[in-house]
């Protein structure tokens, strides 16, 4: 039986996905089986999987990168389970540093590492508030997703307790299982960089969907969850209170009053107030509008 199961789901990414492939089979660690999601793709990306007669490849109807993943974890027989985005790149030592992390601290069910960032081809220094923090990482992971799935290893048997990725989710369903995972347990972090994270190229999923919409809906599901202590809970119902207002705020600009007055008052549900669009050039309602 393989240690790790490696999951790549791709789709359409034929221009890069072998560059991702070797970097997985150019690890120094032996034991681990990679599985390659296909997500119906229309490229030449069967055709370059069938090169690799040393992976499994499963194929699927277009059903997007929740569902792919999901469909690898399924089929995992390793004891612990890595995933690489197809535009992502590993340095040799990823496996081994995690597996070395796992085997040191046994009551450990996630880790990741640092990254190197590429953006259009040129390394770029991440930004400050998404500098990677290690324990108890719930009130951090509430802004934004500072876990990244091609840094992460876990135990195959942390999705028995927290479910898999949600497969109606576009965008941010990294975002929304993290939440579930970091609101149970701590995040590990091995400092060193040992992922290539590339972006900045068209077809990425992140620039094609409102990620304050889809971060509200996460929120929305943990704080209907029975996963929050009441601490954990007065926290997310901040950072659904302030998402609601700027994702408000961006439905006002485009004339969309009734979107944005039920978005408003959807923290109520949960015991919040119902939040306000107030800020610079902003009125509230808009000037002609209509009061709900």
């Amino acid at each position: 039986m393989p240690t790790v199961t490696v999951i790549i789901p791709t789709f359409n990414r034929a221009w890069i996905l072998r560059e991702a492939i070797d970097s997985v089979l150019a690890q120094d660690f032996e034991g681990f089986e990679v599985i390659v999601v296909d997500d119906g793709s229309t490229d030449d990306t069967p055709a370059i999987l069938s090169a690799y007669p040393q992976i499994r490849v499963v194929t699927q109807h277009h059903q997007g990168v929740s569902a792919a993943r999901n469909a690898g974890i399924l089929r995992a027989g390793g004891s612990y389970i890595a995933f690489l985005d197809s535009d992502d790149l590993w340095l040799p030592e990823k496996l081994s540093a995690q597996v070395a992390f796992f085997n040191e601290n046994p009551d450990a069910v996630i880790c990741q590492t640092a990254e190197i960032w590429i953006r259009n081809g040129t390394r770029v220094n991440a930004g400050k508030r998404h500098k990677k923090r290690a324990g108890m990482i719930f009130e951090r992971c509430l802004e934004l997703c500072i876990v990244s799935p091609s840094a992460v290893m876990t135990r195959q048997s942390l999705f028995d307790q927290t479910g898999l990725f949600d497969e109606s989710l576009p965008v941010c369903e990294d975002y929304d299982l993290w939440l579930r995972v970091s609101c149970r347990f701590p995040v590990h972090l091995i400092e060193t960089p040992l992922v290539i994270k590339r972006g900045g190229h068209p077809d990425q999923l992140s620039r094609r969907h409102s990620h304050d919409r889809f971060r509200i809906r996460a929120l929305t599901k943990i704080l209907e969850s029975d996963l929050l202590s009441a601490g954990q809970h007065a926290m997310a119902l901040r950072a659904l209170e302030k998402k609601c207002r700027i994702y408000a705020q961006g439905c006002l600009k485009r004339g969309r009053v009734e979107d944005a007055d039920d978005t408003l008052r959807l923290p109520q549900r949960f015991g919040g107030e119902e939040s306000s669009p107030r800020g610079p050039g902003f009125v509230w309602p808009p000037k002609g509008a209509s009061e709900h």
